[in-house]
C-alpha cells in the first residue's frame, strides 16, 4: 500500500524554523520529523511514499535527492495554498484504484500500522482514523464502539479522543473532495461520520504532534529516553 504524507502547509506556529524550511523538515534529534514518520511506516513494510508538498518544497526535494533511505519516494507539488483535502484530491491519479494510508507531516506515533490495517479491513468502512488521547487543548471525536458519531476538529469544548491522523482511505474518498479549498477535517470527515462510514482505531500509546517549540522538545526527550517509533 502507498503512504501519503501531507507536507505542504506553512507551519506558522513554528515560525522559528519554518521561515526557512517547511515544517516536516524540522529536525528531531538531527533527523527531519518527516523521515521519522516514513521510517515508522517502513518498519512495517510500507516503503512507497507520496509526499504532498507545497511550501518550500525544494527543501524536501533536495534532501531526498541526496539519499533515498531504501524508500520509494515521490514528491508532488500540490500547491502553495491548497487545503488538506485539496492536496489529497491532487493525488487522485496515483491513488484512485486502491486503499492508501495518509498522515500529517508533523505527527509522530508508535501506532501499530499492521493492527491499524487489519482493523480497517475488518470494519469495512470507507475511512479509518487513528484516535488518540492527547492534552485537552486539541479537538474531539465521539466514538460509539468503533464508529465515529461526530467529528469536530480542534474544538476547545471537548476532551477525550481526538483525530491523531494515521488514516486509511478507500478510493471512494475522492467523491468527498471537491476542490483545492476542501479541508479534509471539515465537510469530508464530518459527512463520513454522519454516514457511518468513518471508523476509529483507538491508539493508547505514544502520539505527539509538533505545533510549537515545546512540542519539539517533548518529542526529542521522548526519543532520547527510549520511546520507539
Amino acid at each position: 500500500m502507498k503512504v501519503v504524507i501531507l507536507a505542504g502547509g506553512l507551519g506558522t506556529r513554528l515560525s522559528e524554523y519554518t521561515n526557512s524550511i517547511p515544517k516536516p523538515m524540522v529536525r528531531i534529534l538531527n533527523k527531519p520529523i518527516l523521515l521519522h514518520i516514513m521510517q515508522h511506516f517502513a518498519s512495517y513494510g510500507f516503503k512507497e511514499f507520496y509526499i504532498a508538498a507545497g511550501y518550500k518544497q525544494n527543501v524536501i526535494k533536495k534532501y531526498f535527492r541526496k539519499k533515498k533511505f531504501g524508500l520509494k519516494i515521490k514528491i508532488i507539488d500540490t500547491g502553495q495554498k491548497t487545503m488538506t483535502g485539496g492536496r489529497i484530491r491532487r493525488l487522485k491519479n496515483y491513488l484512485k484504484h486502491e486503499s492508501f494510508f495518509l498522515t500529517y507531516g508533523d505527527g509522530v506515533s508508535n501506532v501499530d500500522i499492521r493492527k491499524l490495517l487489519r482493523f480497517h479491513k475488518k470494519s469495512k468502512g470507507l475511512a479509518t482514523l487513528t484516535a488518540v488521547r492527547p492534552p485537552a487543548r486539541f479537538g474531539a471525536i465521539k466514538i460509539s464502539g468503533s464508529k465515529v458519531k461526530y467529528f469536530r476538529e480542534k474544538s476547545k469544548l471537548d476532551e477525550g479522543w481526538i483525530n491523531g491522523g494515521f488514516f486509511i482511505f478507500e478510493p471512494e474518498i475522492f467523491k468527498y473532495l471537491k476542490n483545492d479549498k476542501t479541508f479534509l477535517e471539515k465537510e469530508p470527515l464530518t459527512k463520513l461520520g454522519y454516514q457511518k462510514k468513518l471508523n476509529a482505531f483507538k491508539h493508547k500509546g505514544f502520539w505527539q504532534c509538533m505545533d510549537t517549540i515545546r512540542d519539539k522538545e517533548i518529542l526529542e526527550k521522548s526519543i532520547k529516553t527510549g520511546m520507539k517509533i
